[in-house]
Order: C-alpha cells, then structure tokens, then sequence
C-alpha cells in the first residue's frame, strides 16, 4: 500500500509540474524512430520541497534513497507507457531507464558534503551538495548506459526478449554493467550480450578542490601547516563538458567509492550550478569619510590609496607609482563568469626583489583569485594520464587558469626557461593557450586540440642585479630606455606596464625603508603607522571587491582624448623603417587603465582625468621601452 501511495503521489507531481508532458515528448521521439533500444533513458526534474509538501514519504526516498526513488518513477512511466501506447518497442519494465535531477537539495548542514571535512560519506547512497573549483578535467570518453544480455542456452526462455537488461547505476564501473561472468536465473548458463543493443553515453571526469585550499597558492601562511585533496566528479551525459576549468560550481551528486590503484572517493554529479559570488553592498566608514574628503579632485584619492597602501609592507609614501598601478591592476580582476578583456599584466625592473616579492604576494591575497605561481609547478595547461583507467587524458590546469578572473604572480621573469617565456608570450598576445593532445601518445586514433581563455592578469620582475645580466650590458641603449635584455624584447612588449623599481632614486629613499624593515623585524604584527590602523587590510579587500564589480562607461571627451593620444602617439613613434613600435594592443590597453583608474575612484563613467593618468602612466611604460621621445 505504501508503494502504491508513492506511485499515485509521483503520477500527480509529474502532470503537475509538466514532467508528464515532457515525458511523453521523449516517448514520442523514440517511437518515431523506429529503432528498438534495449534502454530508453529519461530525465525527470526534481524539486525536493514541492515533492515533500506532496507525499513527505516519496520526498524522503528521493532525498536519501534515490535509487529506490528512481524504481517508483520507472514503474510510473512504464504504466504511463503502455497505457497510452507511447512506445511500440518497448517490451519490459527495466528498459526504462530514470534518470532523477534534483533543481536543489535542502540548506541544511547535513545535505553539505565539506571538501574539507573527513571522514567523507560514501556508503549512504544519497545526495549531497558540495561546492569547488575545476583544477582538472579530462577528454569527453563512452561509456555504456545499458546493455541487453540473453542465455546463451537457446533452449531457455531467457534466450530472447528483453529480460536482462543492466543499466549504469551512480558509483557503478564499467565492468559493473558489461563483462562476461553474469549467469541465468532459471538455468544458471552464462550470458552473453547482445552487442548490437548497447547503449552509449558520454563521459567526462573533473577534479575540484574547495576554495580554502587557494591559499596554498597565494603564499599564504599562518604558522599552521595544511594540506587538501582533491575530490573527483564523473560528470555523464547532458552534465559532460558544463564544467570549464578555474570555475567554481555547486556540484549536487551521490558520493562512492571508485577501486583503481588506489581507493578514492568520487561523486557521481547529478546536476551543476555556476557560483556567482555576492557583490559587497559597499566600503568601510574610513574610506567613505576619505572619498567625501577628497571629492574637488578627482585624483586625490588614488594618490592618497597608493601613498598608504600595503603600509605593513613598505612605509607610506614609497613606490607610489608601483602601488597605484598594481591597485588599477587588482580593481581589473573579476569574480564573474565572463570574459576578462581588459587585464593589466606589471612587469617590474627593480635591484631589490625581496621588497618588491613581499609586495605582490600582499597584493594578490587581496582578492579571491590571486595566485602566486610556484616553480615546481606549471603556469599553463599539462597532460597526463587519467588514474581511472578510463582511457581519457587529464589535463592538469597550471597556475594560469587557475587564476582565473584574478591575478597570476609568476616571480623572476629570468628564472623561467626559453619556452615557457615563449608560451608566456604567445598566452599575453591571444589571451588563450591552446594544449595539444597526441593521439599516439595517449592511446587514441587521432589527435586532438582544446583551447582555454587565459583570463588573468600576470605580474612578474626582473632583478636588475643578477649575474647574468652584468655579463650582458646592451651598448645601444636609447635615453630613458631600460636594459631588458635578459628576455626576448616581445615579451617585455607585450606587458601592459613596464615600471622600473630602483631603490636608490629619490621616489624610493632608502633610510624610511631600512627603519621599516627593522621595525618590522622587532615586532612583526605592529601596525607602524597611523594609516594601517586606519585604513586595514580588510578595508583594502573591501575597497577592491567593491570597485572591481562597477560597470564603467566613457564620456565622450574621454573618448575623445584617448583616441587622440593613441593617434598621435603612434605617429610620433613610426619611422620609415621599422613601422611603428606601438603594438597593435597599445588602445586597449589605454583603455584599460582608464576604466582602472576611474573604477579606483568608485565611479561609473570615465572622465578626461582618468584618460590623463591612463597616458601618463602608459608613456612611463613606453619611455622605458622603447626611449625618450628625444631619442628618435
């Protein structure tokens, strides 16, 4: 009786929520088709709080025993089917296939799967939810939905029709669906399959790891080691290639237990929702008085953000430049699920980059997205083989992609070798990288390619005072020109700003720095100056995530003016030989610092200000590059 009043109250929920219409829409496909499939698969979407208010009974199976949940739909459809007629070839029961989507699962502690909490539930079966983001992913593989099987005595009554039928069941291998050991229940001879009937899907497996676990890669440290692990998604059918790498996503799936090498935990996704973070509703009561203050110009208050900030790094007041442009940099980053078109890539010149190192990695821990690069890793995409044994390549996701939307701190320029500078190159150009994939090498017929958005801005140095560059000192330097000559003139080229770091000039005195850094020594923690307790590092993160989500238009003067410095710019700096040294991107790189600077200034439109400090600094850059305008 109680199964009964479960299939009434899952026959009312269907017609009710139009699951029931959609449901004889796919019947009428595979009736039209006139082909015979051994396993007629169907998706029902689920809305747990409707099914509860409906039958709590139902609900309670479908939320901790989906899959005898599923066995009540099946039994549902197939009545459904063979009283309307729906499908011709439809011979049994357990050639329905149902396949339940949850839309969620409740808020409640005990539906959440902690990526960071062990012991990790895989025995009960049911849903939970669970929240990461894709550090790896592999090739989309087949695997087989159902099978047919019959005796292999033909002289039994099993050895035609359709009464062995094995579908793929969430945890289940493919040898739990397919092999050659199943026997017959009315005469105990083998069973064989009957080839022509199977039935295949796609699949694709993906790695995440909870957001916590980024503060490995942002330098991070509290005087309390961690360690995380990742946790592995097969992702089937409609779900297959929904998850892109350096995204994060709410997962709803049942959790198993996979046998390879070695026992792992896996979930078997069941439906993907991208995570879209919460805007900040505004700034600290500090920065608001400040902002109000400062309003008459519409300078002041960068000038004043870049002279106090990291104040726990160097004292205010010293490398305003570098800090005003790694602030534009970090307000360019986005927590959104769109393209990244305006980054801001710093390339530095500096003799001390221990300051300069300390610098960027305070910086990058200040948004969600900043990651320092280490040198026993990879900064773009590598291939290895799938643990699984499923015959898809894993492509590993770098420290590039993982930043995605933020910023990737990849250290001494020179200490990367000639390739992944040319790699480095060609990714800052396209914006992309491409990974290309043997198919000699990985077991597959052909080869393949798949290309990823690099949407990240990245930062990086080169030490002015490494051996290796005393022993290369170009001898045609131009006026104001900087001796980048350590690495290929196209990548320098390619950095939206080259900004030359030297200690000993009279922007960068050296004795508040030394008292700093003495100071800093004695008593670690100490906040040194009035403005670090005025204006915290939780008033900067603030500060940032606020400015970063405003939506910036130009003002027709803005327009105006960046487009006349960009032509006359490039005018200026165009000889008769080598063409103009004004690389195509110089516009959009203009622009980008303009949205920067007036984003900075939490403002929606870009004013002819912003246009002027966006010049400024950008002929800094070229100045460095290329030489004084005097020079040509």
């Amino acid at each position: 009786m109680s199964n009964l009043k479960m299939k009434e109250a899952a026959l009312i929920y269907l017609d009710r929520s139009g699951g029931l219409q959609k449901f004889i829409d796919d019947c009428k496909y595979y009736n039209d088709s006139k082909q015979s499939y051994a396993v007629y698969r169907f998706n029902v979407l689920i809305n747990p709080s409707d099914i509860v208010e409906l039958d709590a009974e139902l609900g309670n199976h479908i939320l901790h025993q989906p899959l005898k949940a599923a066995q009540v739909f099946q039994s549902v459809c197939y009545i459904a089917v063979k009283t309307l007629s729906l499908i011709g070839q439809l011979q049994t029961e357990t050639q329905i296939n149902i396949v339940l989507k949850l839309t969620h699962l409740p808020p409640l502690p005990s539906y959440c799967l902690d990526l960071c909490e062990f012991p990790r539930d895989y025995t009960s079966q049911r849903f939970y939810t669970m929240q990461g983001i894709v550090i790896a992913m592999t090739t989309v593989t087949k695997y087989t939905q159902g099978a047919r099987f019959l005796c292999s005595d033909e002289a039994c009554p099993l050895s035609k029709g359709f009464q062995y039928i094995r579908v793929h069941v969430p945890g289940a291998t493919e040898s739990a669906t397919v092999r050659n050991d199943f026997l017959c229940n009315l005469c105990s001879s083998s069973l064989q399959e009957d080839r022509k009937f199977r039935v295949l899907g796609d699949k694709q497996i993906v790695e995440i790891i909870t957001a916590k676990s980024l503060h490995a890669f942002q330098g991070y440290c509290n005087n309390q080691p961690f360690r995380f692990q990742s946790l592995t998604v097969f992702l089937r059918d409609e779900s297959v290639n929904k998850m892109n790498i350096g995204n994060e996503y709410k997962v709803i799936g049942i959790p198993t237990c996979v046998k390879t090498s070695q026992t792992a935990v896996c979930v078997e996704a069941n439906s993907i929702t991208f995570c879209i973070p919460k805007v900040p509703s505004g700034i600290s009561d500090n920065f608001r008085c400040l902002l109000s203050l400062t309003s008459s110009s519409c300078w002041k208050f960068t000038a004043i953000l870049a002279n106090i900030f990291a104040s726990q790094i160097v004292p205010p007041g010293t490398y305003n430049l570098l800090k005003l442009c790694l602030l534009m940099s970090l307000v360019q980053t986005s927590d959104r699920n769109k393209e990244l078109e305006n980054c801001l890539d710093i390339l530095i010149v500096t003799s001390d980059t221990l300051l300069i190192d300390r610098l960027l990695n305070f910086s990058i821990n200040l948004v969600p997205r900043g990651i320092r690069h280490s040198v026993s890793t990879e900064i773009f995409p590598t291939l290895s083989r799938n643990k699984y044994g499923t015959g898809a390549v894993s492509i590993q996701a770098g420290s590039a992609l993982l930043a995605k939307g933020g910023i990737c701190f990849i250290g001494d320029l020179a200490s990367h070798k000639k390739d992944k500078l040319e790699q480095l190159q060609s990714a800052v150009e396209s914006r992309s990288i491409t990974v290309y994939i043997s198919g000699k090498k990985f077991g597959d017929d052909v080869d393949q390619q798949m290309t990823f958005p690099v949407q990240c801005s990245f930062w990086s140095f080169l030490d002015m005072d490494s051996p290796s560059r005393r022993n290369i000192q170009k001898t045609n330097m131009l006026i104001g020109q900087m001796d980048c000559s350590l690495i290929p003139a196209n990548l320098v080229e390619s950095f939206a700003l080259l900004i030359n770091c030297n200690e000993s000039s009279s922007c960068h005195p050296l004795l508040p720095t030394v008292q700093h850094t003495l100071k800093k020594a004695i008593d670690p923690e100490g906040l040194l100056y009035l403005a670090s307790k005025q204006f915290t590092t939780e008033d900067f993160e603030k500060l940032l995530a606020f400015a970063k989500n405003l939506n910036v238009e130009f003002s027709l003067e803005a327009e105006r003016m960046i487009h006349g410095y960009y032509l006359a710019s490039r005018r200026i700096r165009t000889d008769s030989i080598y063409g103009s040294k004004l690389s195509a991107s110089a516009l959009k790189y203009l622009v980008s610092l303009s949205e920067a600077h007036a984003r900075l200034n939490l403002r929606n439109k870009v004013l002819k200000e912003d246009v002027l400090i966006a010049a400024l600094l950008f002929e800094t850059s070229l100045t460095l590059k290329y030489g004084n305008l005097l020079s040509y």
